[in-house]
């Protein structure tokens, strides 16, 4: 089975002209290498990411009813933001499916999350004109409005964590680099999250502050379930 075919399987949708799916997934690294500039998925992008505003904005006006404009600005914002989606990528496991070059593939593209974000919103964009809206909003409900209390969590995920351990333990909630790895333009950091001297989260980035973002999520969803 060839690449976009497996993957319109795990999506849902078959492709009318499934080109479209492939330059979804077709970084610039990997168009330039190949000398076609307008193959890759930047525009794509550009589409998508109006196309989830608008499903994401929908989907709020219509589930929170008494929500302020306020807040429903903050809470889109958590669900499109680049961490958010490049954790809504895992299930589809899309970035085995990406065309990179070979030096962005070497330095870890596939686990990027700016270059992972990017390609999920250029798949929004790619079945949007593929398929119309419906089944672009069909895909963005399936794969990222799915869950979304959750991933408000993971968007505020220092800021939850630090009220919870105020408000319900006597030490404090600290993070200690414990390890990283990669050249300098390229570095994966590992953070762990402690409460006193109990490691409570780990999490791994490529900036100090992912690193962090991602160890108090793992220790929110730890602290949740013992309570």
């Amino acid at each position: 089975m060839s690449k976009i075919a497996d993957l319109e399987k795990i999506i849902g949708y078959q492709f009318k002209t499934p080109e479209l799916l492939r330059q979804a997934l077709t970084h610039s690294s990997y168009a330039n290498e190949k000398h076609k500039k307008q193959s890759d998925n930047e525009r794509l992008e550009f589409l998508g990411d109006a196309v989830l505003e608008l499903v994401s904005s929908e989907f709020l006006f219509k589930n929170y009813s008494k929500m302020p404009e306020g807040e429903m600005t903050k809470f889109r914002a958590s669900i499109v933001c680049e961490p958010t989606l490049a954790l809504c990528t895992k299930e589809l496991d899309l970035g085995k499916y990406l065309y990179l070059g070979k030096g962005e593939d070497l330095t870890g593209g596939r686990t990027r999350k700016s270059i992972l974000s990017d390609a999920l919103e250029a798949v929004i964009g790619a079945i949007y004109l593929d398929g119309g809206f419906e089944n672009a909003r069909d895909f963005v409900h399936r794969f990222i409005l799915v869950d979304v209390e959750h991933k408000k969590l993971f968007h505020d995920s220092k800021t939850i964590l630090q009220e919870l351990v105020q408000g319900n333990y006597k030490e404090e909630l600290h993070y200690v680099l414990v390890g990283e790895e990669g050249p300098d333009h390229d570095k994966k950091f590992m953070v762990e999250a402690l409460i006193g001297d109990r490691v409570i989260g780990h999490g791994t980035g490529h900036t100090k502050k992912a690193a962090e973002q991602e160890a108090a999520y793992e220790a929110l969803l730890k602290l949740k379930s013992e309570q």
